[in-house]
């Protein structure tokens, strides 16, 4: 079993791999009170005042706590990933980097314009942490790029990718009305 998990683990490509690992060792790393989640989240203020520049990149390395949800975004984050940089961008692994880069970028743009808006400052204030954001990003890419093909939500009713990331959204809500 061991050599299965690393065998799919050494078969990630490499963008894919290293996002998965700097998540998962991150959002461990505070679980065990390692890492602070206070070091992590994005916060204009201090970004641009005390120059903790590292808040840019680690807000989309924490998943916040371990539980099913996590999993679930573990989940979306490894295969959406992976089934984008082998296909869609096979043998460009830059162009892929630089779509998670720019990705990136507009999430935290629209962040940072979002809350200095009154009115809207409040709600965009309570989002610190963009991971979530970016691995559902990445499922919408890759369902706009495959839109006919066709899957499953747990054996009970069919849909094409399309409709991917609508249906994604509704694991957290099955996760509080079941667990």
């Amino acid at each position: 079993m061991a050599q299965a998990v690393e065998d799919w683990y050494q078969q990630m490509p490499i963008i894919t791999r290293s996002y998965v690992t700097a998540a998962v060792v991150t959002t461990i790393g505070c679980s065990l009170d390692i890492i602070s989640p206070s070091n992590l989240y994005l916060n204009p203020r201090l970004v641009m005042k005390n120059y903790e520049f590292w808040r840019l990149v680690t807000n989309f390395l924490y998943f916040r706590k371990m539980d099913l949800d996590f999993m679930f975004h573990m989940f979306f984050l490894a295969r959406y990933c992976k089934l984008l940089e082998e296909n869609s961008f096979r043998g460009r692994t830059a162009d892929f980097f630089y779509m998670l880069l720019f990705g990136a970028t507009v999430l935290t743009s629209i962040v940072i314009v979002g809350g200095n808006i009154p009115y809207l400052s409040e709600s965009f204030a309570k989002i610190i942490f963009l991971s979530n954001s970016l691995t559902f990003m990445m499922v919408y890419v890759w369902s706009k790029q495959n839109p006919f093909i066709h899957m499953s939500f747990l054996g009970i009713f069919t849909f094409t990718a399309a409709y991917l990331p609508w249906v994604s959204k509704l694991l957290p809500m099955l996760h509080v009305i079941f667990f």
